[in-house]
């Protein structure tokens, strides 16, 4: 009998608890570890290389939606957790399966019995990194954002920022206390960040109107530390309307 690997994610003791009562009656299912937060779970995806992962999303420090967007190959996903039922609908296609809290045995087993026959075959068992994109894509606005640099995972706050900067494939972060990359679009960052607060100065720039130290109109703009930003008309414009000049 074929063997299948497995950490437990989540930051209720009682749904870990459930978890793993419920695996009893799956022999053919190891558990690795059980961690009760996003950083643990990261941290213990990459020592332990798990075929999927039991993830709870509303989760302390990272959730799991972050947890995964910091993953280069997620292993497959069974998500566990109490968040509303439209939220996962982006996942539904991509998701070996979700589980919503509090779900039964018979539910539990479904799901058992349909991540170990994926596993068990040659179809791709999920496209997760697409999903988790596609669901953070429709969130309002950012609060934070969180990276990996030096495998070390940051939590950056908006004020921290001091301006963001197109980097082919990536947006550099520029910070006081150094430059994280972030996978993402300008576009992106222009729809999800408050746009009286950061302005998209230039296809390549945003700037966050707390930076503002200097206007030397048509071309920069000045910002603290020194430094000096193209701007476009069409950021010019959005300039002026913002601070209200």
């Amino acid at each position: 009998m074929k063997k299948y690997t497995c950490l437990v994610i989540d930051d209720e003791p009682l749904a870990r608890m459930m978890v793993m009562e419920y695996l009893q009656d799956f022999e053919q299912v190891e558990v690795l570890a059980e961690c009760n937060d996003g950083f643990e779970g990261m941290k213990a995806i990459a020592a332990l290389q798990p075929d999927f992962i039991f993830l709870d999303i509303q989760m302390p420090k990272i959730n799991g939606f972050e947890l995964l967007e910091l993953l280069e190959e997620p292993p497959a996903v069974i998500f566990t957790t109490a968040f509303d039922a439209y939220a996962m609908k982006a996942f539904e296609a991509n998701a070996i399966d979700y589980l919503l809290k509090p779900f039964s045995k018979d539910r539990f087993d479904k799901a058992i019995v349909k991540v170990i026959a994926q596993l068990g075959s040659n179809i791709q068992t999920t496209n997760i990194s697409a999903a988790t994109d596609a669901y953070l894509d429709k969130q309002e606005m950012l609060s934070r954002i969180v990276v990996k640099h030096n495998h070390v995972v940051r939590i950056l706050a908006l004020q921290d920022l001091i301006y963001l900067e197109a980097y082919g494939d990536y947006i550099k972060l520029h910070t006081a206390d150094g430059v994280f990359l972030k996978k993402k679009t300008m576009s992106y960052f222009e729809s999800h960040l408050n746009e009286q607060e950061f302005i998209r100065v230039h296809r390549s720039y945003i700037i966050p109107t707390q930076s503002i130290i200097k206007i030397d109109p048509p071309d920069f703009v000045i910002l603290k530390g020194g430094n000096k930003i193209p701007i476009s008309k069409t950021g010019y414009s959005k300039l002026k309307l913002a601070l209200g000049m």
